[in-house]
């Protein structure tokens, strides 16, 4: 069973640009992370909206006490988090009904 992580990304309006170009520098990052299955962050479809990030993991423990414990995930926060406001909260899911 795959989990799939959910967050709404609230990037400050005028830097959606460098946000972009941020995210490209840090999905390697995510992307050498054990229990990593894939990353899709969609841009909003409206002015003023989050972007939505998903990621699939293999566990809850490979994402929260792997990836968000580690050294890989500091240098990922120091590239994406000076963008939002506020910081965006996470949510995991399982299987689909």
């Amino acid at each position: 069973m795959a989990v799939v992580e959910h967050a709404l990304l609230p990037v400050r309006a005028g830097s959606e640009a460098a946000f972009e170009a941020a995210v490209a520098q840090a999905r390697p990052l995510i992307e050498a992370s054990p229990g990593f299955i894939s990353l899709e962050i969609r841009r909003p479809a409206g002015t003023g909206q989050p972007y939505l990030l998903l990621a699939l993991w293999e566990s809850v423990a490979d994402h929260r006490d792997g990836f968000r414990q580690s050294d890989r995930y500091r240098q990922w926060r120091a590239l994406l988090h000076p963008f939002y406001d506020p910081v965006p909260e996470v949510s995991y899911f399982g299987d689909p009904l």
